[in-house]
C-alpha cells in the first residue's frame, strides 16, 4: 500500500472526535470521568486495538491459506506504562490457540503476527507534522 491516506477528523459534539477514511466513520469519544459520554473508544484505546487487529488479520489469513479452523483462536493485547510518565513501555501480544491447533503452526502464528503494520510504523517512528491551514 503506497500512497497517501487522509482521513478527515470532525468535532460531532461533547468529547466526540471522529474521523472520516473513505466511506468507513471511525468514532472516538472520552470516557464520562473525563468530560465525555464514554460513548466510543478513546483515541488511544483505539490507537491499541489497531495493533491488536492488525495482528489478527495476519493470523486469520495464516490460518484461511492452510483451511486451518480459527475457533478458540484470540489475540491477547496488555499494554505496559511506565510508571512515572505513563508513556507505552512494552507491547505483549499473545496468540492463544486451543490445544488441537497443529503444534507445527504455532511458531508461525507468532511470525505472521510479528508482520503487522501498525506495529511495523510504529517501530520505524516516522517522523509528524503538525500545523494550521486556513481553508
Amino acid at each position: 500500500m503506497a500512497g497517501t491516506t487522509e482521513l478527515v477528523v470532525s468535532f460531532p459534539g461533547g468529547k466526540r472526535v471522529d474521523a472520516r477514511i473513505g466511506s468507513h466513520l471511525v468514532c472516538t469519544d472520552q470516557p464520562e470521568a473525563g468530560g465525555g459520554a464514554g460513548s466510543a473508544p478513546t483515541p488511544y484505546q483505539l490507537f491499541l486495538a489497531s495493533v491488536g487487529t492488525c495482528a489478527g488479520i495476519f493470523v486469520l489469513g495464516f490460518c484461511q491459506q492452510r483451511g486451518l479452523a480459527t475457533d478458540g483462536i484470540r489475540i491477547s493485547q496488555r499494554a505496559h506504562h511506565h510508571p512515572e510518565t505513563g508513556a507505552l513501555a512494552e507491547v505483549e501480544i499473545d496468540v492463544e490457540v486451543p490445544p488441537s491447533f497443529p503444534e507445527k503452526y504455532r511458531e508461525a502464528l507468532v511470525r505472521v503476527a510479528d508482520q503487522c503494520k501498525v506495529k511495523k510504523a510504529i517501530q520505524v517512528q516516522p517522523p509528524f507534522r503538525v500545523r494550521t491551514v486556513v481553508r
